[in-house]
């Protein structure tokens, strides 16, 4: 197995962090990574926020349904796309995984908490001061794992098939 297919393969949700501050390399390589990350037509109609002040991560996590522990992280990325974007919730949710992919090669945990069609995607936006042609598709808080769980993953062949999907023939 390659080196490329073991951080995607090992890749998993973490939502408790050391108190370890994340350097500006990995920011910039992970920041990278989503950059240059497909896009329709390459649109590239997409903002990358880098949030580390303690009491805005605090104000963040507040407005969240599912991401309290955004508070308890060093740092947290707010992925917005360009709402009048045809794509951009293509184009955002790939930023997004490679941008955790980025941040998981420099052995930094992350947890995509989503920010589409959720009702604190504005308060957010507006939060952060970002334009309101833009849109909340994901937050994503990271830092060094203080602790990972790994929770088993379904069989291959109980969620894929080739050709057409049906019941196995015996």
């Amino acid at each position: 197995m390659n080196l490329g297919i073991t951080i995607i393969k090992s890749r998993r949700s973490v939502r408790q962090y050391k108190d370890t501050p994340v350097s500006g390399d990995v920011i910039s390589d992970a920041l990278e990574c989503a950059r240059n990350a497909p896009t329709a037509k390459n649109g590239q109609n997409w903002l990358f926020g880098v949030i580390t002040e303690k009491n805005l991560l605090k104000s963040i996590a507040d407005l969240t349904d599912h991401g309290k522990f955004i508070a308890d992280a060093p740092i947290c990325f707010a992925v917005f796309g360009e709402r009048d974007w045809t794509y951009y919730l293509e184009d955002c949710c790939a930023a997004t995984e490679q941008l955790m992919l980025g941040l998981w090669a420099h052995g930094v945990g992350s947890c995509w908490v989503a920010g589409d069609k959720k009702d604190y995607a504005g308060e957010v936006r507006d939060l952060l001061q970002v334009p309101p042609e833009y849109t909340l598709v994901s937050l994503i808080p990271a830092g060094y794992p203080e602790d990972m769980k790994l929770v088993p993953k379904k069989p291959l062949e109980d969620i894929s098939f080739t050709n057409r999907w049906g019941p196995a023939k015996e």
